[in-house]
């Protein structure tokens, strides 16, 4: 990854890429603290200034998938540039038809729009199966006020809020700042949660330090008696909200301290950060529909290289998949 910064010299960074999740920053957080027991293979095509880079990661021999998980809201190739989708596609086909002398499978996931890399994939020979795995969550905020936002919201959601909110002990508090004191609440609250034992609490401590210090990070606390019982932690940029993780004290369940606080999140974003959008990131939570109003389908792409017999059996299977999945 070292050997990538010094040739992307900061071109992939937060001063030339607006959005978190194509930043070489957050590929290089997430494989030391996350996935560091994986190789990583990076590929790069460049024509006339213009440039694309896959990075994947090796999970076996003769395999590659995206490199992402769980913390990933969303994989693509990056573009440097500003090439136009002719030129994405002629670089993207450079790239995959590379692919093919290496490699017996590749899963590409999670993806929003992943036409353009499977057609390329199917132009250099792969065959390939798309498949809808989960989804996003999105709330268009469209200009609109916390006010006019929360009427709309469903009648059972605001009842929850106006009945727990009714003489709460919480105390509710959203810092902008990073503090050590701030990590341990953090840290205290989630090792009370329902939630099994977090494995990236590091990339999500390294994750909450690097925005802390852009100035993009919203880490929210409820209290009572001063100990945090219910965090979020958020990242606001370019009018983009989002929801990278949640957790409350199991013990607290009754009293909603983790709604209480999703409210304060919500209307501080949309009143006082002036967000556009508000992005509840991956997985299908029945709680996210009571505060978004759409929700983007997330597609995993499987491509299996005929030239391996290796990939055969399994392309099948993922093909019979497909169909009655």
């Amino acid at each position: 990854m070292d050997d990538v910064r010094l040739a992307l010299a900061g071109r992939m960074d937060r001063a030339h890429v607006p959005g978190l999740f194509d930043r070489l920053d957050w590929f290089a957080a997430l494989h030391r603290h996350c996935l560091s027991d994986m190789p990583i293979h990076i590929l790069a095509a460049e024509e006339d200034g213009r440039e694309a880079w896959l990075l994947l990661m090796n999970p076996a021999p003769r395999r590659a998938e995206a490199l992402a998980n769980w913390y990933s809201f969303s994989w693509a190739p990056m573009f440097i540039g500003n090439p136009d989708p002719q030129v994405q596609a002629r670089l993207i086909d450079r790239i995959v038809r590379h692919l093919r002398r290496a490699y017996a499978r590749i899963q590409l996931f999670p993806m929003d729009d992943a036409a353009p890399v499977m057609a390329a994939l199917r132009r250099a020979g792969w065959f390939t199966v798309q498949r809808p795995m989960g989804g996003r969550h999105l709330l268009h905020v469209q200009g609109r006020s916390f006010a006019d936002y929360w009427s709309a919201r469903p009648g059972r959601l605001r009842s929850l809020i106006r009945r727990k909110g009714r003489n709460s002990s919480f105390t509710l508090s959203i810092s902008k700042t990073l503090t050590d004191n701030l990590w341990r609440d953090y840290v205290d609250v989630h090792d009370r949660s329902w939630k099994d034992a977090e494995p990236g609490l590091d990339f999500l401590r390294d994750l909450a330090g690097r925005e802390s210090a852009a100035g993009t990070l919203r880490l929210g606390f409820a209290r009572v008696d001063g100990r945090a019982v219910a965090t979020q932690l958020w990242t606001v940029e370019h009018g983009v909200a989002l929801i990278h993780k949640l957790s409350h004290d199991s013990a607290y369940d009754r009293a909603s301290p983790g709604s209480l606080l999703s409210h304060a999140m919500f209307e501080y974003a949309i009143d006082q950060d002036r967000v556009h959008l508000i992005d509840y990131g991956t997985g299908d939570n029945g709680y996210k529909t009571d505060w978004m109003d759409s929700r983007i389908p997330l597609q995993q792409v499987d491509a299996f290289n005929p030239r391996f017999p290796s990939a055969w059996l399994p392309a099948a299977r993922a093909a019979i998949s497909a169909l009655v999945g």
